[in-house]
């Protein structure tokens, strides 16, 4: 009986992407998974090949295939897009970001057993993009409408960019938390915002968090004040299990949470919708980097182990993140962001070459 094969868009995207892609789909095919690798492109390159940095192919083929593993990409300048990225969750509707951090044995940090998982909405607060500049005809209405509806005049020399915060997007986002939590034996989720300020927007999201919360009565829930928990993470990590946030402050925690477990270079990450899931690494595409085999493949590596647990995979999933565990803990086959000496350093095939090793022993 044929071994069936999973089919995956393959996105090597711009900058170091392909370098860390290439590794990841190494590694991946050594588990002994078969895959069927649909490879499109989307950022600089489809830019230049096909006029816009969002193809429709692209999109056609993330839809088909519902699953995509896709290296960091380039929003060129001249493209008229924000972000490409930003651009690709809204145009499948992938709503929530999903981001585990844990400190591996053998990284270098001071914030030892740290296990969180961040759950960031990915489609409003003001990444909606909805904005009016200074001295446009449009922001003109809007300041008058403001001063009409509040008493309040806004200076007329402003920008405006609005926060967009609705019960809907704020209760699938919660939901998607709790149900990760139960599915994946976590012990609480705690709603971060900044209610006592925003009290209509972020005050939309806890109210709509602790409705949510109510019907997961096995899930420990509490809330917190995002600079209580800036705070709170820099001193006591381990208190935190599932953070889940609205769009902006789930960016910005998300980093928070990368510097404590080692960087951006363990940091995986998923963007997640009803119908289709792209894993793609937390960092950018460091296009300066670019061709040298230089940068750490791991983020990509650890997003692709979200991947396999997506596709059922769980055991070749554990056998992968246990495989890049040890060669993280052993600390000879890693790049220079996780060496102490990094004249010692080794590229990102040769980490591939590495974690390929321990798979195949």
């Amino acid at each position: 009986m044929a071994i069936m094969k999973h089919k995956v868009t393959f996105i090597p995207g711009d900058g170091i992407g392909p370098e860390v892609a290439e590794a990841t789909r190494r590694v991946l095919e050594a588990t002994g998974v078969k895959f069927q690798w649909d490879t499109v492109i989307i950022g600089s390159q489809a830019q230049d090949k096909f006029g816009t940095p969002l193809p429709d192919q692209a999109l056609q083929s993330i839809r088909k295939n519902k699953v995509a593993l896709k290296g960091p990409v380039t929003t060129p300048i001249s493209a008229g897009f924000r972000s490409v990225n930003v651009a690709l969750r809204q145009a499948l509707d992938l709503y929530a970001c999903l981001r585990p951090y844990k400190v591996y044995p053998g990284i270098k940090t001071p914030f030892q057993g740290v296990d969180i998982v961040v759950v960031r909405e990915n489609t409003e607060d003001l990444y909606a993009g909805i904005e009016f500049a200074k001295g446009d005809s449009g922001t003109g209405k809007l300041l008058d409408l403001v001063l009409n509806a509040t008493g309040k005049e806004i200076r007329k020399d402003s920008a405006v960019s609005l926060k967009v915060i609705s019960q809907t997007a704020s209760r699938r986002i919660v939901k998607f938390a709790f149900e990760y939590a139960r599915q994946n034996g976590r012990k609480k989720v705690t709603a971060v915002h900044k209610a006592n300020i925003l009290k209509f927007s972020d005050g939309l999201f806890l109210d709509t968090a602790r409705e949510v919360a109510k019907g997961y009565k096995d899930i420990e829930f509490n809330d917190m004040l995002v600079d209580a928990t800036c705070m709170e993470l820099v001193r006591k990590p381990q208190m935190f299990d599932v953070l889940v946030l609205p769009n902006l402050y789930g960016d910005i925690i998300s980093d928070l949470c990368a510097g404590l477990v080692g960087g951006m270079g363990v940091a995986p990450g998923a963007n997640i919708g009803e119908e289709v899931a792209i894993f793609e690494p937390t960092h950018g595409s460091a296009p300066k980097y670019a061709g040298q085999n230089k940068v750490n493949p791991m983020a990509m590596m650890l997003s692709s182990v979200m991947m396999l647990h997506h596709l059922g995979e769980k055991d070749n999933a554990d056998r992968l993140e246990s495989a890049i565990a040890e060669v993280i803990a052993e600390g000879k086959n890693v790049t220079y962001d996780l060496k102490l000496d990094p004249a010692t350093a080794v590229g990102t095939s040769q980490v591939a070459d590495a974690v390929i090793a321990k798979l195949k022993r």
